[in-house]
């Protein structure tokens, strides 16, 4: 009996893929005209395209060549009565080579240029209505060429290398009967198939199943296809047990804004994916779809009106439910504090505004690992719910839960779901559904979970195939039931059954994989960094000019170059992992928008030095806003400026605080820190050679740009070799060439400066190969403290457990600390995000015995080939120094001054007072600006930087008569500036903030914070 159960399957497979799909259709022989017009080069909207010039075109015909469009003409009659009552479509195989999202793909409109249906491999049919008789549409058709994944280069990734030779062949374009019953066998086998082969071999169910498949298929091959399905009625109408798994299916699409695509072609594919959803809600009204990422709204209201006003009503009619409250699905990793919060502050922005909708989940399930600052961030947005699916990626270490609370660095907790189908990109195959109920780890009180399906990554969403499925499974004996439903929904009933048991996982979401990703396309990261640093400044100093002199502030600008800012830190292209196209024009972007900063920079700044020739410094760093107390300083020295000095055949810097040494092969052999312990000895800061570049060969496994592999450091080449060495101003000049680059370090130390700068100029022409500067410092530091959104997080320099082996590459923002109980040092940096951070064995006294210390580096760059063959090529210039003798409130101070180097600008001569200033070194403000709603508020965020609970004042440099803690949308959620009445919930919806009580005193507020709290903070001036 076994060998016939195995004959049942293969023949079901063989009917499945061959005899079945065969009989889905039958000729009309409705004749069609086919004619063409091939847009000379970017995309034109339908209006333009649909009266240009068309020519013929027969089916065989090669069309398109790399990333061009092609606008097919399809016109026909259907006899009025020969047809009348049966099922027509419009077939279209434009010559798909792939999957949905990754090939040619096409948008059919009507004659007025209305969009009404997307095509792609699988679902490449327009449903004709009843009686009708004329047909007239419009296909855009989009050549988009198949980046093959993996390791390939691939010049395909431009517009101007991707070669004129066409893609794509022109496929049949027909009108044919669907065969109704035949397309519902087709799913009634395909579920009890897949049922079938996940049911245990002895069970009752399976040999059932086994029957009834046997005796639909004999029935088919009798030609008696209602007589096949009525075999499987009974067996598919079998319910399911009350214990049965409880999958929430919501429709879902996942578009990468840009990956091996450029910007503007996710602008079609989001209006391509919108309007299949809403054509398939005709059929389906249960649907619900989730739709992500505001910018993706924004592009369909700016570019496709029509689709536009269809996706609004849509919303209205809870098809399509905004979700994510994000402008993009960012990465978490390197996106800056406030630059996160923003995310948040104009996407939740824009679903209130256009749809007049909150939404309360985060939705991130392909971002590259969650940063422990973010679940303050989410519950500050009045946010209350995490999902993410990519955890589950991890190589080595299994995530042990599928809902829980995630608690991030201040104790904030957000209530998490990682789907246990592991797939955002569900076509609710009977695997998965079975995968989703056997690997669930949280089946007592939460034996639910939440299952996205529809074709993503390109695009394309849910199918009627997936519909049909879901139907036959919503109660179903062997199966987990399906029902469709809503995000918000899904987690309410969760919270409500499972909030109470949940485990508690702290810190950050790691993810096992991707870590090259911290420092791919180095150009792409350097302009996100400046970026977010230059927006703290134009925003500072436009307020300021506001409202000291009256001046305009530049809300709109602000606006849309924020928006700008945050679309490109979308997940694949501030990680570097998209084509040559998306970074090149990425760098175009950033460059665009720094001179515009610049421009609001100088004009408030200009404005608020006055007239005259003395120099002002406007310093919008830590100084700028907050009176730090200086740092220790060494009596009796010279420190009015820098020696340096030859030694034998090396060098010497000195400033009197620090002591540098440099050998004759351009190393850092020593730096002496001369202000320790109460000035009683002098402390050595390295165990070992320093600022010591090393290349590794570098060939990931998978995914090139995306990933590094920890076998990497098993070969590694020292950069010793010396071309030239030359004094500069406060330091040396080190040229070293290698391979086909060049690279020129410069070593200075500043007057008075307890800080040894480092820049790294490096014309680079590597491939496949990482760039490390390595520090070995005589520190036994326990732990790693690298900056995050809003605070630090610290991790083991030790490899005790597989979790903590699993962290051979970190992210780091500004800076990364490292210290014993009573000292500690810190790398700061202009524009690198990736580190890597471990305990090693160095020689200690006259003994010779080996003690522990410190290496700590940075990753300056890789040289991956795919997706972009010419991936971090040519020249860079990186910055990045040693602060000795610090602690983390300084590292943050450090960090903040490497990034934001004062501006000099002539003028009066006349102090310009800050407009707030905090003397807390622990308190960090990290915007000041005017509130969004343009009553000319002004707004403070500030935070809690070391992990300690702190005191501090804010002083205002404005009179201002009330003050109101708010979320990060500006909406109150504190105590009023008289420090009596809390504020109410009105204007707030969020989970429940420890805000503090908050009085303005004496032209300032009395602040008193948690760890690593967030706090914003709205005057009424």
């Amino acid at each position: 009996m076994h060998d016939d159960r195995k004959q049942t399957e293969d023949r079901l497979s063989r009917a499945l893929e061959v005899r079945l799909p065969a009989a889905l259709y039958r000729p009309t022989g409705v004749e069609l005209e086919l004619e063409v017009w091939h847009a000379p080069g970017e995309p034109v909207p339908a209006t333009e395209a649909i009266v240009q010039s068309y020519e013929p075109i027969e089916p065989g015909t090669a069309w398109g060549r790399a990333w061009s469009t092609s606008w097919l003409h399809v016109t026909g009659s259907v006899p009025p009565r020969q047809f009348k009552g049966r099922s027509l479509e419009l077939v279209v195989d434009l010559g798909f080579l792939g999957g949905p999202g990754f090939t040619c793909e096409g948008l059919v409109h009507l004659p007025d240029g209305t969009p009404v249906k997307g095509l792609h491999p699988h679902n490449h049919h327009l449903p004709l209505r009843d009686g009708q008789i004329k047909i007239d549409y419009y296909i855009e058709a989009a050549a988009n060429p198949q980046v093959i994944s993996g390791h390939t280069p691939t010049q395909l990734g431009d517009w101007d290398t991707a070669g004129d030779e066409p893609l794509y062949t022109l496929g049949e374009v027909a009108v044919l009967e669907l065969d109704t019953d035949v397309f519902g066998l087709i799913r009634d086998l395909e579920v009890a198939g897949e049922l079938l082969h996940e049911l245990p071999t002895d069970g009752a169910r399976r040999w059932q199943l086994t029957a009834a498949v046997g005796h639909a298929l004999d029935a088919f091959d009798n030609g008696d296809v209602p007589a096949a399905r009525k075999a499987l009625a009974g067996v598919l109408a079998a319910p399911a047990t009350a214990s049965a798994h409880r999958i929430t299916a919501v429709g879902h699409a996942h578009i990468d804004s840009a990956w091996l695509w450029p910007l503007r072609e996710t602008v079609r594919k989001v209006a391509r994916t919108v309007s299949n959803v809403i054509s398939l809600a005709d059929d389906y009204p249960e649907l619900v779809f989730a739709f992500s990422s505001a910018q993706q709204h924004a592009w369909l209201k700016e570019h496709h009106p029509k689709v536009w006003r269809r996706l609004k009503k849509a919303v209205a009619d809870k098809v399509i439910v905004p979700v994510g409250g994000m402008w993009v699905e960012s990465d978490t990793n390197m996106v800056g504090g406030e630059a996160m919060a923003r995310q948040f502050v104009h996407g939740k922005r824009f679903f209130l505004e256009e749809y007049g909708i909150e939404t309360d989940e985060v939705w991130l399930p392909d971002s590259f690992g969650y940063a422990a600052g973010l679940p303050q961030i989410v519950a500050q947005s009045a946010t209350t719910y995490f999902l993410t699916q990519k955890i589950s990626w991890n190589r080595v270490n299994l995530f042990p839960h599928h809902t829980f609370w995630w608690e991030g660095l201040d104790g904030t907790r957000v209530l998490t779901h990682f789907p246990p189908a592991d797939t955002y990109n569900s076509d609710i195959r009977g695997t998965e559904l079975a995968h989703a109920a056997r690997t669930n780890r949280d089946k007592v009180d939460g034996n639910r979970s939440l299952l996205p399906f529809g074709f993503g990554d390109g695009g394309g969403g849910p199918t009627r195939e997936m519909m049909e499925r879901i139907r036959r499974t919503t109660d179903l004996e062997g199966s987990p039931t399906v029902t469709v439903g809503r995000p918000d929904d899904f987690f309410t009933t969760t919270d409500e059954a499972y909030g109470d048991t949940a485990q508690t996982w702290r810190g950050e979401l790691y993810l096992e994989m991707h870590r090259g990703t911290y420092t791919s396309q180095a150009r792409t990261k350097q302009g996100n960094r400046r970026s977010e640093s230059k927006l703290r400044e134009a925003e500072l100093w436009a307020a300021t000019a506001a409202v000291r002199d009256g001046a305009a502030y530049p809300y709109d600008a602000l606006d849309r170059l924020w928006k700008r800012v945050l679309l490109h830190q979308f997940h694949d292209i501030l990680p570097g992992s998209s084509i040559h196209w998306v970074h090149r024009e990425a760098e175009e972007a950033y460059a665009e928008i720094t001179s515009e900063l610049d421009e609001i920079i100088d004009e408030a700044v200009t404005g608020l030095a006055g007239e005259g020739d003395t120099k002002i410094s406007f310093n919008a760093g830590i100084g700028e806003c907050a009176t730090v107390p200086a740092m220790g300083a060494a009596p009796e020295r010279d420190l009015g400026r820098v020696k340096v000095s030859r030694h034998g055949r090396g060098w010497t810097l000195a400033n009197g605080l620090v002591t540098v040494k440099i050998n004759n092969r351009g190393l850092v052999t020593s730096i002496v820190d001369h202000r320790t312990a109460a000035d009683e000895f002098d402390r050595e800061v390295l165990s070992g050679p320093s600022n010591l570049l090393q290349l590794h060969p570098d060939n990931p496994v998978t995914y090139d740009a995306w990933d590094v592999d920890s076998y990497y450091r098993n070969t590694v080449t020292d950069l010793t070799e010396v071309s030239h060495v030359e004094q500069v101003d406060g330091g040396v000049a080190v040229t070293r060439k290698f391979g086909e680059s060049t690279v020129v370090q410069t070593i200075t130390l500043a007057p008075a400066a307890d800080r040894v700068d480092f820049a790294v100029d490096v014309d680079w022409h590597e491939r496949h190969t990482f760039l490390k500067a390595g520090f070995q410092l005589d520190l036994q530091a326990e732990h790693s403290a690298a900056e995050t959104q809003f605070g630090h997080v610290l991790r083991p320099t030790h490899e005790n457990t597989s979790w903590d082996a699993a962290k051979f590459e970190i992210c780091a923002h500004r800076y990364l600390h490292l210290a014993e109980a009573d000292y500690g040092v810190a790398l700061v940096n202009d524009a690198t995000y990736g580190h890597d951070v471990r305990r090693i064995r160095t020689p200690q006294g006259s003994s010779g015995r080996k003690g522990v210390a410190t290496e700590a580096r940075l990753s300056l760059l890789r040289a991956p080939r795919y997706p972009d063959p010419e991936a971090d090529q040519g020249r860079h210039v990186l910055r990045y120094a040693l602060v000795v003798g610090c602690d983390t409130a300084r590292a943050a101070q450090e960090g903040y001054a490497i990034n934001l180097p004062a501006r000099t600008v002539a003028g009066s001569g006349a102090e310009v007072e800050p407009l707030v200033s905090v003397d807390c070194p622990d308190i960090i403000v990290s915007a000041v600006k005017l509130a969004d709603d343009r009553s000319g508020d002004v707004v403070v965020r500030l935070h809690q930087a070391t992990g300690a609970r702190s005191r501090g004042r804010l002083d205002l440099g404005f009179a201002a008569k009330d003050v109101v803690v708010t979320d990060l949308l500006e909406r109150p959620i504190g105590g009023r500036g008289d420090g009596a009445s809390p504020i109410g919930r009105a204007d707030y919806d969020g989970p429940a903030l420890p805000a503090p009580t908050v009085a303005l005193r004496r032209g300032g507020v009395d602040l008193e914070l948690r760890p690593f709290q967030l706090v914003t903070l709205r005057f009424e001036r």
